[in-house]
């Protein structure tokens, strides 16, 4: 299912896109010019180039999944930050089922949220499994008898994925981290065209306090109420789709808590960045419903009592069907490319 075609005609050349493309580029170019990239970007820049250069050549179909929340620096010393709080359940537990479908996961994620492999195992939960026996000089730690059944599948989905390389996790901070990380992370995925996924599950801050605008040293209470002014943080959206990743299976997700205007809401995205689904959810139901929505239709999945009391995950499903979308837009990028060798 690999496409590389480079003939096809890149999509979002429609009078209104160039439009929303002009109006919004200065806002996030502006953006990238006016903040400085996180430590270790270079190291992470080549981390992902590294990783994709690996997967190119095996012509892998690959996913970005980002995950977890951002924060908002309130000071450049930071003690105080807004955050966007999201554990990361979803982006940990899809990058397992992406890995089960074939795909080499990159896995952009919120330092400290959790991770995949390990988000089975919370607090001392893992380390209630173990015994140690120390006999004079030695010790040894072993699993308990009845915990080998949990653990070791979990753990043999983890020593798979790092043996064929499969894996690449990479960490953000603040909504800049995220920035520059994502953009990096595209440059590296746009030779892949339709072989890419882009899994946008990352709870991203709205708003932000422009680096010109933020006082070096913590914020003093003694000196009365501070007011902080917030800027809107560009919508990523437009560039990467129109222009960084212009072929690659791009999927949003959409977080409200009034049903009554999810649907309306998730068409409204759609209309406005041209890419290809988004996955909605209202607040108090996310981990048992999620709807579909494409521009032509929209649908539930569902998970029940039933499946959920037997430990099936939504995000199981979720993948699933991302999978069998994604596997038809790149038979479609071959016909295509076909069609026009004729």
């Amino acid at each position: 299912l690999f496409s590389h075609s480079t003939t096809e005609q890149i999509k979002g050349n429609s009078f209104t896109e160039k439009r929303l493309l002009k109006m919004s580029s200065s806002h996030w170019e502006d953006f990238y010019a006016t903040h400085l990239p996180p430590n270790c970007f270079e190291d992470n820049r080549s981390l992902l180039k590294e990783f994709c250069d690996r997967h190119f050549k095996l012509k892998s179909n690959i996913v970005l999944i980002t995950s977890g929340g951002t924060t908002v620096p309130l000071e450049h010393n930071t003690v105080r930050f807004v955050d966007n709080f999201s554990a990361g359940n979803r982006g940990s537990a899809s990058a397992e089922y992406f890995l089960e479908h074939g795909y080499a996961v990159i896995f952009m994620y919120r330092t400290k949220s959790l991770e995949p492999f390990t988000r089975h195992f919370s607090g001392q939960q893992l380390l209630d499994m173990l015994e140690l026996h120390e006999e004079g000089m030695s010790t040894t730690i072993t699993v308990k008898p009845d915990s080998v059944d949990v653990l070791a599948p979990v753990l043999d989905k983890y020593k798979n994925a790092q043996e064929t390389n499969r894996m690449l996790y990479i960490t953000f901070t603040s909504v800049v981290d995220y920035m520059w990380l994502l953009r990096a992370a595209c440059e590296c995925l746009a030779a892949f065209e339709r072989n890419a996924v882009l899994y946008l599950a990352a709870a991203v801050s709205d708003f932000y306090v422009p680096q010109d605008e933020m006082p070096t040293h913590k914020i003093q209470s003694g000196h009365g109420a501070p007011t902080i002014s917030l800027q809107l943080v560009p919508k990523m959206l437009a560039p990467l789709v129109s222009l960084w990743v212009p072929l690659a299976y791009v999927v949003s997700f959409k977080l409200e808590t009034d049903e009554a205007i999810l649907i309306a809401k998730s068409r409204e995205s759609l209309n406005k960045y041209k890419h290809k689904l988004v996955i909605a959810n209202v607040l108090q139901t996310r981990k048992n419903r999620v709807v579909f929505v494409t521009p032509t239709k929209a649908y539930d999945l569902l998970l029940s009592k039933e499946q959920a009391h037997k430990g099936q995950e939504i995000e199981e499903q979720i993948v699933a069907d991302i999978v069998d979308r994604h596997q038809e837009f790149v038979r479609d990028g071959e016909l295509h490319q076909q069609q026009q060798q004729q």
